[in-house]
């Protein structure tokens, strides 16, 4: 199993809507990439907020990466946070 972890480190100028998130963000990309996940509300450490998504393979991950779908989840990142993401892929082990 694949887990793709995004990362939104935290700082003075960061700016990141939660509810919008939650309830908007992360639901399109499950349904774009038919996956699950898990979110993180940063409480103290170096990122304001993660999600992890989890793929049954790199090929389903891959597949999902160019799916058309993916333009408009990477597209509305604008619209809850101006932090830089960073992706962490990791094999679940």
């Amino acid at each position: 199993m694949i887990r793709v972890s995004v990362l939104y480190p935290g700082g003075d100028d960061v700016t990141f809507d939660h509810d919008y998130y939650k309830n908007t963000h992360v639901p399109l990309a499950c349904a774009a990439w038919n996956v699950g996940s898990e979110i993180d509300k940063g409480v103290n450490g170096p990122y304001v907020a993660a999600v992890h998504f989890f793929f049954e393979s790199m090929d389903q991950f891959q597949a999902a990466m160019g799916s058309p779908e993916t333009g408009a989840v990477m597209a509305d990142v604008a619209n809850y946070t101006n932090a830089a993401p960073v992706m962490q892929i990791s094999e679940i082990v």
